[in-house]
């Protein structure tokens, strides 16, 4: 779901119209520091859905340590202010590591209220390597193409060959990038973003964040506290296990969500026919992937590409009536050509995106430490997949690269922080990507922050999704700085979204604006 995001501005970055940039704090001259920023040119880029976009490209030092060294280019976006209230640039980014969020500008300024975004510069910005920044990586193009090996390495032969692939994956990158992956980080991704504040002429910002979009926040929080105007932080990654404990913690919580959905295709038996207890649903699962091990669907959907297309399930619970619809026909019709379309339109979007996946690897292996036995992987992921087997294995072998990474490891960043204005945190409680653990530690870790949290809600990324309770605490703080104060660990709670229901038509998922935000976020984090 990153190549989506990447592609819609980073096409149009060449079309015709320049805009003179407005200084992002108009009220007073910009500090000496900013009178030496690089200067933006904005080009109109607007696409269909967001006609207002801009675009612009920003020239940052590869090394931050070495501001005169090699430099890089960073992809802008924007949507201007048009109110005569101005409150400054809001960055947003969607996660990932490795998601594009120059689309993202444009949904933020266009499901805000229009009063409120009318207020900011909403700036989107593809973090270095990603998409249309430059250089942009691809270090194995064509990686996650079908048939893989199953993911459940049942036989030393299975387990061989995807140790092979991610030595593989490893060592393109070492080749192709040695000079650039010991830069691709979250810190130097941080700095970047001071360089555009800087860029914008900008004494502070604000900053919007989904999923990984939350720890680059908190980052450039404890890294530049004074130059935070306000922070939001959706669907929050917990900085205490960034990142081999982290991807652990979703395994176990994302076969909660997977038993979620077998829970709720067992409440509509009359539409697809699979039974009314969910135990028995999720046998007929893993019999599915049991025989599309032996038998791809189509040559294109095995055990490995089953589990990446039921996986976005765990994200976004809309597309649960695409998902059950795929797996009834497999089961009672001995069809499977809706699996294969749900292949192709859920894994295959996230899994072909070859540039997000390498960003992806190489911000997670360069964050922090990794085991490089593994002895230790095999140890503690056949101890998750005893407890959590839907995506124990698939989950291990797309962060197994770090194991081999060609560069060393830098350490996590303590994001705790006493110095910030009050901050917004969003949570669901039973989001699969980012558990709910995560919101609560940074709650701890931020002071005078306040946790507002969907009670029940399993989707990853969920303000601007349809809950209206949710944005209405989102919109006060983005119009005059209100955040809710409580007294329990949550300053506020929010009724989930209803399910969904099974299909009445055939509309494509992204017709509904939250699985619209759901196509911008980067997923795995």
């Amino acid at each position: 779901m990153r190549k989506r995001a990447a592609v819609l501005c980073g096409a149009a970055v060449v079309v015709a119209g320049t805009i003179t940039a407005v200084p992002a704090d108009a009220s007073a001259s910009p500090p000496a520091d900013l009178a030496r920023a690089a200067k933006l040119t904005w080009k109109k880029c607007g696409t269909t859905d967001y006609p207002t976009l801009q675009c612009a490209s920003l020239k940052v030092p590869l090394d931050h340590a070495n501001p005169h060294g090699r430099q890089i280019t960073l992809a802008l976006s924007r949507v201007p202010h048009t109110a005569k209230k101005y409150q400054g640039p809001l960055l947003v980014n969607p996660g990932g590591p490795g998601g594009s969020g120059l689309t993202l500008a444009g949904f933020v300024a266009s499901a805000l209220p229009k009063a409120v975004a009318a207020q900011y510069d909403v700036i989107g910005f593809d973090p270095r390597g990603v998409g249309a920044s430059k250089p942009a990586l691809n270090c194995e193009p064509g990686y996650f193409n079908p048939v893989r090996p199953d993911s459940v390495p049942g036989t030393h032969a299975i387990e061989k060959a995807n140790l092979k692939r991610a030595k593989s994956f490893a060592g393109a990158c070492g080749r192709k990038y040695a000079s650039v992956l010991p830069y691709i980080n979250t810190v130097a991704a941080v700095r970047d973003m001071d360089s555009i504040r800087g860029a914008l002429g900008a004494k502070k910002i604000n900053y919007f964040g989904y999923s990984y979009g939350t720890y680059l926040g908190a980052v450039y929080a404890k890294l530049y506290p004074e130059r935070v105007r306000r922070l939001v932080l959706d669907s929050i990654v917990d900085p205490t296990g960034v990142w081999y404990d982290d991807n652990i913690s979703q395994d176990y919580a994302f076969n909660d969500r997977h038993r979620a959905l077998m829970a709720w295709i067992a409440k509509y038996h009359t539409t697809y026919k699979l039974g009314t207890d969910p135990e028995k649903i999720e046998a007929k699962w893993y019999a599915m992937r049991a025989a599309l091990a032996k038998k791809p669907a189509d040559g294109k959907v095995g055990a490995s590409e089953l589990e990446d297309t039921f996986i976005p399930g765990g994200y976004y619970n809309g597309y649960w009536p695409y998902l059950a619809e795929a797996f009834a026909a497999y089961v009672n019709d001995k069809n499977d050509d809706p699996l294969v379309e749900a292949y192709e339109n859920f894994a295959a979007v996230d899994a072909s995106g070859d540039n997000g996946y390498s960003v992806y690897t190489s911000v997670q292996c360069r964050d922090a430490s990794w085991p490089r036995d593994w002895d230790q992987w095999r140890k503690d992921n056949w101890a998750v997949y005893e407890k959590a087997p839907f995506m124990a294995w698939n989950n291990a072998w797309y962060n197994a690269p770090c194991a081999f990474w060609p560069t060393e490891s830098k350490k996590p960043v303590n994001i705790a922080n006493g110095k910030l204005p009050p901050t917004l945190l969003f949570q669901a409680t039973n989001d699969a990507a980012t558990p709910y653990e995560g919101g609560a530690t940074v709650h701890r870790m931020l002071a005078r922050s306040s946790l507002v949290v969907e009670q029940g809600g399993g989707n990853h990324g969920i303000t601007l999704s349809g809950n209206a309770c949710l944005d209405t605490y989102l919109t006060a703080y983005l119009t005059d700085g209100t955040v809710p104060r409580g007294h329990g660990e949550a300053d506020a709670v929010c009724r989930k979204l209803a399910d969904p229901k099974p299909l009445s038509t055939k509309a494509a998922p992204t017709s509904a604006r939250g699985s619209t935000l759901h196509g911008l976020l980067g997923f795995r984090g």
